[in-house]
């Protein structure tokens, strides 16, 4: 009853929201001048009349012909506005014809404009020409918005500004065929169910730390006159007789030992006892908070550098995790390089103050690539101890969303190639795009042919800070999905707030990437801190195919901490029927044809009809109402079928399609309506 009473109150939210999206709540009748100051859409405005522009036919010296109206506005030291009026909270598109030609043609300069006093930037491209500019979706409130173009960074010439109403891709062009033929049967039927529920639900996630993380003391002590570790009862534990060590005093002892439990505890040198690590503590913190497990949890072969290689048994964990709980894994590779090189001896011990997985070393990347250097020769131990535990899960069955070289391009370039690397946070990518691509085409290359490697989904981890950023993707024949990492917190919001939990959906971004890939892959949000709300994920049509909180740490506790999560919002998408969780995903995962996630609309007394299938695919989701909402605002480009209107007409049977229909059927998916027609 508690579950059922939360899910209730969680539909009864996004349905209000709902409501207002597409202007169907029932409120009295408004006079019909309510809304004769809307704006009509697409609305295009020159950049001479913007409020406080003025007007210019050159910039200085140079000219830029081909200009509208009496001249433009060229962005200098002063900002210049214009109010746009919507009936509804939506999603808009904001494009800027313009010129940038205050840098060099290889250059970019950040451009910025704030739509009711939150900020929105892109990284414009040189151009002695007029272009448009993409600055994205953004967010628009019901009533009267301001939308300002201030100078940051960057000069820009604008020609015109034009907004217009958001035009939605379709997701159902995501392939979900891997990118490797040779793909194992459960990897295959593990794609085919995350396309199934993709742009319909959102998949709930959790990291967990990795290495050495969350140490649990206990009285385990090893005697080395009888070679045995017993606890402070007297009892027993196998010692792993590959682990002997010598301490600095000569004395014998064994780094592993393991209860009976299978649990692995590890020696600790400063109080010669052993201790264990709590992997399970963020998601028994996200159990604690929402009564839910997640549905794919988050886990890390960094513990397998050459230069300190140990097992901190996540092989072990994941295979319980997808054998056992029946959940998704998904997994990144923090793999350290020593910081200097010459510090180095191919297969020795290295201080690990000594490595670094960041892009402060020495190591040259492209030369893991090239054989006879002493990159090549580390970067094929790295390899070979990824892939043998990669190889334990296959054994196993276990299909993993592998997401190597993460967070590719960091920030953006700090010089005047664009893809140079420069910004770049970590060793992989700070030699730029085209050795990055390289990189993760050897290192896949190497572990499907040489290891017999096929239980993976890869998954590249992109950014959106400029069009350039599109130049790190390595193409549709190397990846399955496409991902986001979001830490915005402190940064890009657009909540007017400069501190605590950050819901914004980031639509902006979501299409941006979708954009990179022209559809072809789902999108994810590999990381985040604060998790958005489901409110504006269905406002902004952000259909992440997947969320996944950081773990919490003394650094940051992105699970635990209210300064990153609002535990209401959390809570409240957690049990909802937009969210999957660990109990909801399919018992048969790994091996059937994945069936919609939600049950379909029963078949009506009048016929075969399925009410609600507006768009004839056989089920009925949130897709279907996107769909009318489409055909209804765009006729010309989106078409429905006769069948698809019958399908459609569920409110106020037979009286055509309106956005009534659109809100009854996101109604019945959040639970509020058992049947339809309404």
């Amino acid at each position: 009853m508690h579950n059922f009473l939360k899910k209730q109150t969680a539909a009864l939210a996004a349905a209000a929201m709902t409501a207002m999206q597409l202007g169907a709540v029932a409120v009295p009748a408004a006079p019909a001048t309510a809304f004769a100051a809307d704006t009509v859409f697409p609305y295009t405005i020159e950049g001479e009349d913007l409020e406080g522009a003025d007007l210019w036919t050159s910039i200085y010296a140079d000219n830029i012909p081909g200009y509208s109206g009496e001249g433009f506005w060229y962005l200098t030291a002063s900002p210049a506005s214009f109010t746009v009026t919507v009936p509804e909270d939506a999603m808009y598109q904001l494009t800027v014809r313009g010129a940038q030609i205050l840098s060099k043609p290889t250059e970019q300069r950040k451009e910025t404009v704030e739509v009711n006093g939150q900020e929105y930037s892109i990284e414009a491209a040189y151009s002695n020409e007029w272009r448009d500019y993409d600055f994205g979706l953004i967010r628009l409130k019901k009533g009267e918005n301001t939308i300002k173009f201030v100078n940051k960074y960057g000069y820009m010439a604008i020609d015109t500004v034009t907004v217009s109403e958001a035009d939605f891709p379709d997701l159902t062009k995501a392939t979900d065929v891997p990118c490797d033929p040779d793909a194992t049967a459960n990897t295959k039927a593990l794609l085919k169910y995350l396309k199934s529920v993709y742009g319909k639900n959102i998949l709930s996630g959790q990291q967990q730390i990795y290495g050495g993380g969350n140490t649990v003391d206990t009285s385990i002590r090893y005697d080395e006159s009888t070679d045995k570790c017993t606890d402070g009862d007297g009892k027993e534990y196998t010692i792993d007789p590959d682990s002997y060590d010598k301490d600095d005093q000569g004395h014998k002892f064994p780094w592993h030992c393991t209860g009976e439990d299978g649990k692995v505890y590890t020696y600790s040198t400063q109080n010669r006892n052993y201790t264990y690590n709590n992997y399970n503590l963020d998601v028994d913190l996200v159990h604690e908070l929402t009564g839910k497990y997640p549905a794919i949890q988050g886990f890390d072969f960094g513990s397998y550098c050459p230069c300190y290689c140990w097992d901190d048994g996540v092989v072990g964990r994941m295979i319980e995790w997808t054998n056992e709980k029946g959940g998704i894994c998904t997994a990144s590779w923090h793999i350290n390089v020593p910081r200097t090189m010459s510090d180095y001896t191919l297969g020795e011990p290295l201080d690990f103050s000594k490595t670094t997985y960041s892009e402060v070393t020495d190591f040259k990347t492209v030369n893991c690539m090239v054989e006879g250097t002493a990159e090549y020769d580390y970067f094929q131990l790295c390899m070979e101890n990824l892939a043998k535990e990669l190889l334990k899960l296959q054994d196993a069955g276990v299909p993993v969303i592998f997401r190597p070289f993460h967070e590719a391009e960091g920030n953006p370039s700090k010089t005047d190639d664009p893809i140079d690397g420069s910004g770049a946070w970590f060793w992989w990518a700070k030699e730029g795009a085209v050795v990055y691509k390289q990189l993760w085409a050897f290192l896949q290359d190497t572990l499907r042919d040489k290891y017999g490697l096929h239980n993976l989904i890869y998954e590249q981890n992109l950014y959106a800070w400029a069009d350039s950023s599109a130049e790190w993707y390595s193409g549709d024949d190397r990846v399955d999905i496409v991902a986001f990492d979001k830490y915005n917190t402190q940064y890009n919001r657009h909540d007017g707030k400069t501190s605590g939990p950050n819901l914004d959906a980031e639509g902006g971004i979501f299409y941006k990437i979708l954009g990179y890939v022209k559809g072809n892959k789902m999108v994810a949000m590999a990381e985040n801190d604060s998790v958005p709300s489901m409110e504006n994920m269905l406002v902004e049509h952000a259909y992440w195919l997947y969320f996944c909180p950081w773990y919490d740490s003394q650094q940051a506790y992105f699970v635990s901490g209210d300064n990153y999560q609002d535990h209401e919002e959390f809570s409240k998408l957690y049990n909802s029927d937009f969210c999957i969780t660990l109990d909801e995903l399919p018992t048969d995962l790994f091996t059937a044809v994945p069936q919609p996630h939600s049950e379909s609309s029963s078949a009506s007394d009048s016929g075969d009809i399925l009410w609600g299938d507006a768009n004839c695919d056989n089920e009925v989701n949130m897709a279907d109402a996107v769909f009318i909402m489409q055909c209804i605002s765009n006729p010309d480009k989106y078409k429905m079928t006769k069948e698809g209107e019958k399908n459609g007409d569920v409110n106020n049977n037979g009286n055509g399609l309106t956005n009534k229909d659109a809100l009854a059927i996101q109604k019945y998916k959040l639970g509020l309506l058992e049947n339809l027609p309404e």
